[in-house]
């Protein structure tokens, strides 16, 4: 296959997820078994394969909980089943961590999920994948609004088009690249190949991270995975729950607000409705700093610069987002090459393309989207809008020549912190979306009040 036919899945993709839940509810999970277990008796499963795509443990999610619902009600119907972990080019996961994130024993699988196979998406072996096809250029610079023209090879982990049935099972949050995650986005880039990961990345830095995160509907980048996702071949479907930010993943239970179950068009998009009313805080002002306290599921900058996107369209300019995480000791594990890079806004790199162009646009995406908003000529050299200060165990040296700032994090008070009242204190940052009331919307708007 070298050509992109025109999509197959549209009409699929138009019909309405089953869902149940809310912004304000409590799935007991009695309800949330059924609505499960209803569902996939009505998918035709008998004797096909299956693959779930989940996420790691970077994301919120009971995993335990639902997979064990998924599990009891397909592992005597499928022919094979499958679980494949999307890291997209995060650190694979140990056997101890998958135990604990997916709910068995280290070395338990079979007892508790017999006939169940368990993959990290080994992104970065080329035999992981297989090419489904083409994204031609034209239809880049349609989908990207002529942003970006260039033929995208769409390679995918080989485990879902080897199976018959995909079903993706994962939350729905804010997100910097493609405005609500989920859905279509754990195929791409979940499990998928560098080029889509490379254009679509670098296609969110173009708009830029306070421009996208958190926005409704289809963006440009979500278009471009739906693109992509309709060449699969396999049949796919999507269970996408909507969780409290910081919700476990290894205790076999866990709160759900909401989940929607049909295509991963249908099923994110009723998701996100949801997302957009309980995970976004909204104040009256900007504040001048933020102190961004992230948890330990972020265990680099790589992930623990969630902290830093979900904040900063709410800091004045010349402000300042501090990240919090004195467990972290690295930038990147699995992409070094940042740290020689650095951390630079959108148009230090667009302004010397010739000088970037053959890197990695997905490390670039990183770059920008924790840098923020900026400009850059060669008379003024690089302004960025806020400061960024890492509180890290990443020695003091690295983080100034990453182009960021740096704070002991020994020295960090978070109660007189707390007390200053142009600070702002985000507790378990990086999933929860703020951003400021447009002036003309008088009064409290959905989301504004919860707690985590």
């Amino acid at each position: 296959m070298t050509t992109h036919p025109r999509r197959l899945s549209d009409a699929a993709a138009a019909l309405p997820a089953a869902g149940i839940g809310g912004p304000d509810e409590v799935l007991a999970p009695e309800r949330l078994t059924r609505f499960i277990k209803e569902r996939l008796a009505a998918e035709d499963l008998d004797g096909r394969s299956l693959c779930l795509v989940v996420p790691d443990a970077t994301r919120s999610c009971p995993l335990p909980l639902l997979l064990s619902c998924i599990h009891s009600a397909v592992h005597t119907r499928v022919s094979r089943f499958t679980v494949l972990i999307a890291l997209g080019t995060h650190a694979p996961m140990e056997e101890s961590e998958l135990a604990a994130h997916l709910g068995y024993p280290p070395g338990g699988l079979d007892e508790v999920y017999p006939g169940m196979t368990v993959l990290n998406h080994q992104w970065w072996e080329p035999d992981t994948f297989v090419s489904l096809g083409t994204v031609p250029a034209a239809r880049v610079a349609e989908l990207s609004g002529g942003l970006l023209r260039r033929d995208v090879d769409v390679r995918l982990n080989r485990a879902v088009a080897e199976h018959d049935v995909s079903l993706v099972v994962g939350p729905v949050f804010p997100h910097e690249v493609v405005g609500f995650s989920g859905g279509n986005k754990y195929f791409f880039p979940g499990v998928a190949g560098a080029e889509i990961i490379d254009v679509s990345h670098w296609l969110g830095a173009l708009i830029t991270s306070a421009d996208i995160i958190g926005t409704r509907g289809i963006t440009p980048v979500r278009a471009l995975i739906d693109e992509a996702a309709a060449l699969i071949p396999a049949r796919r479907r999507a269970l996408c729950v909507v969780v409290p930010s910081g919700t476990g993943t290894g205790t076999g239970t866990g709160t759900l607000h909401a989940a929607a179950y049909g295509t991963p068009e249908s099923a994110w998009a009723a998701a996100a409705e949801v997302s957009a009313q309980t995970h976004v805080r909204y104040l009256d002002a900007p504040v001048r700093r933020v102190l961004s306290l992230m948890p330990a599921k972020y265990d680099d900058i790589w992930t623990a610069a969630k902290g830093f996107y979900k904040l900063e369209p709410v800091v004045s300019d010349g402000g300042e987002v501090i990240l919090y995480a004195p467990h972290v000791r690295r930038i990147s594990e699995m992409h070094p090459e940042i740290e020689q890079i650095g951390y630079h806004c959108r148009d230090y790199f667009t302004r010397q393309w010739d000088r970037f162009k053959d890197l990695h646009w997905g490390v670039l995406a990183h770059s920008t989207h924790l840098r923020g908003a900026g400009t850059y000529d060669e008379e003024h050299g690089e302004r960025c809008r806020v400061t960024v200060t890492l509180a890290t165990g990443i020695p003091e040296e690295v983080v100034r020549a990453a182009n960021l700032n740096h704070l002991d994090p020994a020295e960090v008070d978070i109660d007189a912190y707390a007390a200053d009242p142009d600070t702002l204190v985000v507790p378990e940052a990086g999933e929860v979306l703020y951003r400021l009331r447009p002036p003309d919307q008088a009064g409290p708007r959905p989301g504004a009040d919860r707690d985590r």
